[in-house]
C-alpha cells in the first residue's frame, strides 16, 4: 500500500504515491488487482483473506521486534531504502489498509499528524510524525500500534463483499486484504535481512498460501518494470518461501 514515487502498491493506481524513493524489489507492483477474479467473494474467501492477513501481520510483527533506532540506517533488499525508510513505508502500508477497511476508500496521500484517523493525540501524533522520516523513537512500538488497529478494524468490518475505492479503481475488501498480506509478509522478510535476524525465515506454509496471490498481482513478465526486479531463478524443488521471494525479485538467502 504505497504512497510514494515509483514504489508501487495500492495507492499507485494513478501514479500518485505517498512516500518517496523506490523499493526495486517491491511486492505489489502498483497493481492492486482484484484477486477474486471478478467474482463476488464467498464467506470462505473472506475468512481465508482475513486469516492470511493475520498471519502476515504476525510474521511482520515478529520481524519488527528487533528494529531499534540504531539500526535504521542499515541497507535492505529494497535497493533505494534503508531500514528507516522501509519501516516508514510499512507503517504507511498499515495505515492505508486501515483507511480502506474503515473508510471504504484509500486516499492517495496520507492524513497528517493528529488528523489521521488511526492516530491518537499527544505522543502518538508525535510518533507518527517521526515515522515519516524514519526517526520514530521506538519503531517497533509504532508498528505494533498500527498492526493492532488494522487487525481490530478488519475483525469489526464484516463483509468482504463491499467495494473499496483505491484511487479510481474499486476492489473488494478480500482483494485489499490479500494484497496487504503479500506486501506485509515479504516486507517482514526484508526487515529480517536488515536486522540480521536470519533465524526468522518467512514461514513456508504462509508463503505457499501467498504464492497464488503474488502470481495474480504480477500476472506476466511485462508487468514487472520498472517496479520489480526480474524473477530470480531457483533450482527445482525450492521451498515455497524461496519461490515467493524469488518470484518477487528477491534473492532468498537464509
Amino acid at each position: 500500500m504505497y504512497r510514494g514515487d515509483g514504489d508501487g502498491g495500492i495507492r499507485a493506481q494513478d501514479g500518485a504515491h505517498r512516500t518517496t524513493g523506490a523499493c526495486a524489489r517491491d511486492t505489489t507492483g502498483g497493481r492492486a488487482h482484484d484477486t477474486t477474479g471478478g467474482r463476488a467473494p464467498t464467506r470462505t474467501a473472506e475468512a481465508e483473506a482475513a486469516e492470511l492477513l493475520r498471519r502476515a501481520v504476525g510474521y511482520a510483527l515478529g520481524a519488527a521486534q528487533s528494529v531499534t533506532p540504531a539500526l535504521l540506517g542499515r541497507p535492505t533488499p529494497c535497493a533505494a531504502w534503508n531500514l528507516g525508510r522501509l519501516m516508514a513505508h510499512v507503517d504507511d502500508s498499515l495505515a492505508a489498509l486501515h483507511e480502506g477497511i474503515t473508510d471504504g476508500a484509500v486516499a492517495l496521500r496520507p492524513r497528517e499528524g493528529p488528523h489521521r484517523r488511526d492516530s491518537a493525540p499527544g505522543v502518538e501524533a508525535a510518533a507518527d510524525a517521526g515515522a515519516e522520516t524514519g526517526t520514530e523513537a521506538d519503531p517497533a512500538a509504532l508498528f505494533r500500534r498500527r498492526a493492532a488497529r488494522l487487525l481490530g478494524a478488519w475483525a469489526a468490518a464484516g463483509s468482504g463483499h463491499r467495494l473499496i475505492a483505491v484511487a479510481d479503481s474499486p476492489l473488494t475488501a478480500v482483494a485489499l486484504g490479500l494484497t496487504g498480506a503479500v506486501e506485509l509478509a515479504v516486507h517482514g522478510w526484508d526487515i529480517t535481512r536488515a536486522t540480521g535476524e536470519h533465524d526468522r525465515p518467512l514461514p513456508a506454509a504462509l508463503a505457499a498460501d501467498l504464492l497464488p496471490v503474488a502470481h495474480q498481482l504480477v500476472p506476466y513478465e511485462g508487468a514487472r518494470p520498472p517496479l520489480f526486479a526480474p524473477e530470480v531463478p531457483l533450482p527445482p524443488g525450492a521451498p515455497p518461501d524461496a519461490r515467493l521471494l524469488a518470484f518477487l525479485g528477491r534473492v532468498p538467502t537464509r
